[in-house]
C-alpha cells in the first residue's frame, strides 16, 4: 500500500490507495489543518495512528519548488526531504513532487465527469497543456508530449510580474506595488492574495463596506472564505466583495491566456485549486473568456483552446497516479 499526500499552505490531505484499487479509491482519507504542525511526518504518523494503514512508500505533492529531492514549503515554514521522511517513517521510498506537477500528471487521466467546461474549444491532438490552479498559493504547470504519453512540468509562474490589463489593475498594481515592493500573480489572484484586492477595492470607497462585514472581517484571522461567500451569495449586498471576485477572476483569465500563449496550449487550459469550483457561474457568464482571449492578434488562436475547471482533487490523485508508477517501477 501506498500515502498519497497534498500538502498544502492551509490544508493536508493524505489517503491511503493500492495498486489493485487503482488511484481513486482510497482505503482511507483524512484531512488536517497544516499550521497545527510542525512539519509532515507528525501528520502522516497521525494519519497512520488513525488508520492503522500499513504502507511500504508514499508520494507526497508539495506546494513548493522540489529539488534533488528536498522541497521548502512556500507557504510553511516546513523543510522536507524524501530520504529524511523515509527513514523517519520507517519506509522504503518517499517521493516528493511540487503539486501542480502532480496536478498536471492527473490531467491526461480526468475523467469527464471530474471538469467542467468553460469554453469547448478545438483541442489539437498531442498539444500541450497548460494549468492554473489558484488556492492558497497561485499554481501554475504543463504538459508536452513525449515518447511514451505527456510529460508533466512544474513551474512557479505564480510569482512572475503581475501584469495589469486596464486601469483599476494599473491602480491596484500601484497599491500592492506601495505594500509590498513587488506585485506577482500570487499577491493578487491566489486566495492568500484576495484579502490584497480587497483593501484596494475598499481603499476606492471605504463606505461602501457595512460595519458589520467590517466586524467580521476584523475577527478572523483568514478573510478569503468571508470575501469569497459574500461575493458569491450576497453580491447585491456586499458590492466590495463582489468587485474583488471579478477582479481576481479577470486577472485569471488574463494569466490563463498568457500560460496558453506561453506554452501554446492547444491542447487545452485546465483550472483546478480549491478556488475556480467554487466560483462556477463567474467563470461561465463569457467574461472570463472575454479576458482569456483579449491578446490582440492572437485572439482568435485562443477562442480555440478549450478551458476546463477541474472539480476533483487532481493534485492527490497526480500524486497517487505517480506513485504507482513508481512502485510498478515506470517513472
Amino acid at each position: 500500500m501506498l500515502i498519497v499526500g497534498d500538502i498544502g499552505g492551509t490544508k493536508t490531505r493524505l489517503a491511503l490507495v493500492s495498486a489493485q484499487q487503482g488511484p481513486r479509491a482510497f482505503l482511507a482519507e483524512q484531512e488536517y489543518h497544516s499550521a497545527d504542525f510542525p512539519g509532515l511526518q507528525p501528520i502522516v504518523e497521525k494519519f497512520q495512528a488513525e488508520t492503522g494503514g500499513k504502507a511500504t512508500a508514499a508520494c507526497f505533492d508539495v506546494a513548493g519548488p522540489v529539488l534533488d529531492g528536498r522541497a521548502h514549503l512556500t507557504n510553511l515554514p516546513w523543510q522536507l526531504d524524501e530520504a529524511a521522511l523515509a527513514g523517519g517513517l520507517n519506509l522504503k521510498r518517499v517521493n516528493l513532487l511540487n503539486d501542480l506537477r502532480a496536478v498536471a500528471h492527473a490531467v491526461p487521466h480526468l475523467k469527464t465527469d471530474e471538469t467542467v467546461v468553460i469554453n469547448a474549444g478545438t483541442a489539437v491532438p498531442d498539444g500541450p497543456i497548460g494549468v492554473l490552479a489558484p488556492g492558497t498559493g497561485l499554481g501554475e504547470a504543463f504538459l508536452i508530449q513525449g515518447s511514451q504519453g505527456y510529460i508533466a512540468c512544474a513551474s512557479e509562474g505564480g510569482h512572475t510580474d503581475f501584469a495589469p490589463i486596464n486601469q483599476v489593475q494599473a491602480a491596484l498594481w500601484a497599491f500592492l506595488m506601495e505594500r509590498f515592493h513587488h506585485v506577482a500573480y500570487e499577491r493578487v489572484c491566489a486566495g492568500s492574495g484576495l484579502p490584497n484586492v480587497y483593501d484596494f477595492v475598499r481603499s476606492r470607497n471605504p463606505s461602501l463596506e457595512s460595519p458589520a462585514f467590517a466586524a467580521a472581517l476584523k475577527a478572523t484571522a483568514d478573510r478569503t472564505p468571508l470575501i469569497v461567500d459574500a461575493a458569491v451569495n450576497d453580491a447585491a449586498n456586499n458590492t466590495l466583495s463582489a468587485e474583488t471576485l471579478r477582479i481576481v477572476i479577470d486577472v485569471w483569465a488574463a494569466e490563463a491566456g498568457n500560460l496558453a500563449l506561453k506554452v501554446l496550449a492547444t491542447g487545452g487550459v485546465y483550472l483546478a485549486g480549491g478556488m475556480p469550483p467554487r466560483v462556477l457561474p463567474m467563470l461561465q457568464d463569457g467574461a472570463f473568456m472575454r479576458a482569456f482571449t483579449a491578446k490582440g492578434r492572437f485572439a482568435d488562436l485562443l477562442a480555440k483552446v478549450p478551458v476546463h475547471v477541474v472539480t476533483v482533487n487532481a493534485a492527490l490523485l497526480g500524486a497517487a497516479i505517480y506513485g504507482l508508477e513508481q512502485a510498478a517501477g515506470r517513472d
